[in-house]
């Protein structure tokens, strides 16, 4: 068994990286797959390798359907080709990409859609009304009508956003973020990454946005996290101000305890009831039993709050706190020593199997290492600091070779 300290903490470190063209995510801003996600490290890298040939600007610039004129100049371009045009669009629609997550990424990458839009509409409300003999594919040329307008009304949506963000200054994007923060969502940022994508012959422009897409990536996560310590600190107070209106101090703690068992004892509150034990252990002003009372507070929720946590992750930051190796790997063997589990006042007696506090540093390893933070408890998640990592290693060592 190990004496594990109810009020042992591991100081909190955190560290967001942003690398060549590419766009990097902390930990709020939940981006997916290939943009990024705000929490898990994932790591965007803009390719300057020529993509394959996008299908408007292909069948646009198909000799057997457009002359070779001014092909965006709807003046020029003659209707019954641009009726060619749309039909053979509507077949890449329907047929090669048939996906909505295909339409987004070949209407993002395409330079002539704009002028093609209103014409491909009406096209497809032309071939609708022409297969009245033909009912199943007049519904599907309808429905690929609708879906694919509600598909390009968001790239609309996500273009005048970008626009937006390219006429604001670096230093005012963070405001642009707090008045338009529902607009930053994960299919904006995924809208990004394509449009980037489609610039594979313009470094210039592509590095640009990549770098816009990290302006924002930041400013996200700052708001969001801004956001939440607001809210966080707002309900900390309330409930604080429950636990000190009690009528008396068991009552107060009994308050206290029911929130642990809810999972409602946050950081914040404890961290409210930590602020005010210690201004008013160094107040002159304030009576001795109003002090006992905080520190009673402060002592009660400090330990519920860490009783929250899965034992090994207790065990593993009472042995990272050892300084002395000796005293360190005494504590180590009194970890791995079975016996009664017990809540003390002040200290609980844990114990658990070396397989099970390898696993968790294991998991902490390969997290920092292969930016996988999402894996991790959030209990733990205060351990990803190198000089943490670096005092992990070398525990996982003497677990895996004296004690497996």
């Amino acid at each position: 068994m190990v004496s594990v300290s109810c009020s042992c903490a591991v100081i909190s470190f955190r560290s967001i990286e942003f690398g060549g063209p590419s766009f990097c995510a902390g930990s709020h801003v939940r981006l997916t797959t290939r943009a990024l996600q705000i929490g898990q490290g994932y790591f965007l890298n803009l390719k300057s390798k020529r993509p394959h040939r996008f299908a408007v600007s292909a069948v646009v610039d198909d000799k057997s359907v457009v002359t070779p004129k001014e092909k965006t100049d709807e003046s020029v371009v003659d209707e019954q080709k641009m009726v060619k045009v749309c039909d053979k669009l509507i077949e890449v629609f329907m047929v090669d990409k048939p996906s909505p997550s295909d339409w987004r990424r070949l209407l993002a990458f395409s330079r002539e859609w704009d002028s093609i839009r209103p014409h491909f509409y009406k096209r497809c409300r032309d071939r609708a009304d022409s297969e009245d003999d033909n009912p199943e594919m007049k519904h599907k040329v309808l429905r690929l009508a609708r879906k694919l307008k509600e598909v390009d009304e968001d790239i609309q949506r996500h273009n005048e956003l970008l626009n937006v963000i390219k006429t604001t200054s670096p230093a005012d994007i963070g405001q642009l973020v707090a008045r338009r923060r529902k607009d930053f969502t994960n299919e904006f940022f995924d809208h990004l990454h394509t449009v980037a994508e489609s610039y594979y012959d313009n470094p210039d422009d592509q590095t640009a946005l990549a770098s816009l897409g990290k302006l924002c990536i930041a400013a996200v996560q700052a708001y969001d996290t801004s956001t939440e310590s607001i809210d966080a600190l707002n309900a900390a107070e309330m409930k604080l101000q429950d636990i000190i209106n009690s009528p008396s101090l068991d009552a107060a703690c009994r308050k206290i305890d029911s929130l642990a068992e809810k999972n409602q004892l946050d950081s914040a509150l404890v961290l409210m009831i930590t602020k005010a034990w210690s201004a008013a252990k160094e107040s002159n002003m304030m009576k001795d039993e109003v002090k006992d009372i905080l520190y009673h507070l402060y002592v009660t929720a400090r330990g519920n709050l860490q009783r929250l946590m899965p034992k090994e992750v207790r065990i593993l930051k009472y042995l990272l706190s050892i300084e002395d190796p000796e005293e360190q790997m005494s504590a180590l063997q009194d970890a791995f020593t079975p016996g009664d589990e017990l809540e003390g006042t002040d200290v609980d007696y844990l114990y658990t199997t070396p397989e099970h506090l390898q696993s968790l540093i294991k998991t902490v390893l390969e997290a920092y290492h292969f930016s996988r933070e999402g894996s991790l408890v959030k209990e733990a998640k205060d351990l990803m600091h190198p000089e943490l990592i670096a005092k992990m290693e070398q525990l996982k060592q003497v677990v895996e070779k004296k004690y497996m």
